[in-house]
């Protein structure tokens, strides 16, 4: 595959955003569909579950606090059902102590709020060339 191919075999891709935070709902689709991208947002764990998208999404940005399932549980979620997709999980929760852990269970990339564009692009093109 070429490079413009990948790109808009990228651009067709849908990433699925699961956050409780209202602002970062409404904001980061739209910073998704500039970058090229198809983009989904969801309230809750369950919520996305819920929803048509699971099979569907390509990459998942997903909070790693919320109430309710939590974004760790809903990866475990999704490994035990063999769905595998990409996971860039987001936090606004500082501890360094959990990203080396997300990443050793599984996740492509862990971003502490507030995040730059650069290293939200940067994470997803990570997402892509794993998946």
């Amino acid at each position: 595959m070429d490079s413009r191919q990948e790109r808009n075999a990228i651009e067709r891709s849908l990433v699925s955003v699961v956050d409780d935070d209202e602002s970062l709902r409404e904001s980061l689709p739209d910073l998704l569909r500039e970058f090229g991208f198809a983009a989904r947002a969801f309230a809750s764990a369950e919520e996305f579950l819920a929803s048509d998208c699971v099979g569907q999404t390509r990459c998942l940005i997903l909070d790693i606090a919320m109430p309710g399932m939590t974004g760790p549980d809903l990866q475990r979620e999704l490994t035990r059902r063999r769905q595998e997709i990409p996971i860039v999980f987001i936090t606004a929760h500082g501890d360094e102590t959990v990203r080396p852990r997300l990443l050793e269970q599984g996740a492509v990339e862990c971003l502490f709020k507030p995040f730059s564009d650069t290293a939200l692009l940067w994470a997803l093109n990570a997402a892509f060339r794993v998946s």
